[in-house]
């Protein structure tokens, strides 16, 4: 048995196709023995024929084989089109991508294992799917890229379960993580209150000596300013009487003053210096009168 390495699903594909390439094959060299047939009834009904006439009948002969032939090719093709048409479409509902060779076509010996399964195996795989035959390919179910889908499924499968429980883990970790969040803000709580309790304590004490201590500045201010008021009284009374002192002293020396001058000009001393100024103040005079007679007139 001729193994392309396919499974047995894959095994009944090709052969149901090449049943369908067979029966299109028979079908068209019925048809060219046909031509042949009628070739032979219409035409060859004389005993004997010219060259001319000869070459005629292979002539359009020849047109009706070439015909067929070239028929048979391009439909061959297109055959083959529509059958790779259906894998593509197949293979593009899973986001396959599917390649082919084409050099691999004239591969002389898969084309004789192509032959040799054609000669050996087509006959009882003909008989034994001969019921579960269908004139269209099913979709991949089973082995190939199904099995490869089904392998990609159960991977990713898994891998959505592990990030599931590593989800999992996670919200576990994050929620134990939100307790410890919670309990530490409600101890950063009652810490701040106790801490604030305190401070309003400590600033309580501290506001109680500051004003104890501004009461005190302000009784010895009010004191202080009460001992400068009648220490300034005092002064002013001081200042009062040291002027109406010293006002009596200045009257008691002016008077001094004037009973010393009027003594001193009672002395005979006195009289004779005011006589003696007296004769030099007159000997001045006429010593001015002489030096006037000779200055020069201006």
């Amino acid at each position: 048995m001729a193994d392309f390495g396919f499974n047995e699903h894959h095994q009944n594909e090709i052969i149901n196709y090449m049943r369908f390439a067979r029966s299109k094959r028979l079908l068209r060299v019925k048809t060219i023995d046909s031509c042949f047939e009628e070739l032979k009834d219409s035409r060859l009904v004389e005993e004997t024929f010219t060259v001319d006439e000869v070459r005629e009948m292979l002539d359009g002969l020849q047109m009706v084989v070439r015909g067929e032939v070239e028929m048979e090719l391009i439909n061959t093709a297109h055959t083959n089109v529509l059958l790779l048409r259906q894998l593509f479409s197949q293979a593009e509902k899973f986001y396959l991508r599917l390649q082919s060779d084409v050099s691999e076509l004239e591969n002389r010996e898969l084309l004789e294992q192509v032959a040799e399964f054609e000669k050996t195996d087509f006959t009882s795989a003909n008989k034994m799917n001969q019921e579960t035959s269908k004139p269209k390919l099913a979709p991949l179910n089973e082995g190939g890229v199904s099995e490869l889908l089904n392998k990609e499924i159960a991977r990713l499968q898994e891998e959505n379960d592990k990030l599931k429980s590593r989800l999992r883990t996670l919200e576990s970790q994050a929620m134990s993580a939100l307790d410890e969040k919670t309990k530490a803000e409600r101890a950063l709580k009652d810490l701040q209150r106790t801490q604030g309790e305190q401070q309003l304590c400590s600033q309580m004490k501290e506001i109680g000596s500051l004003e104890d201590t501004v009461a005190a500045l302000k009784e010895g201010y009010e004191r202080s300013l009460s001992a400068n008021a009648a220490s300034q009284k005092d002064l002013q009374e001081n200042l009062v009487t040291a002027k109406h002192e010293l006002l009596r002293v200045q009257e008691q020396l002016a008077l001094a003053e004037k009973e010393l001058e009027k003594k001193f000009q009672q002395t005979a001393a006195y009289r004779n210096m005011k006589e003696i100024l007296t004769k030099k103040n007159e000997q001045i005079k006429e010593i001015r009168k002489r030096l006037q007679k000779y200055e020069p007139d201006d």
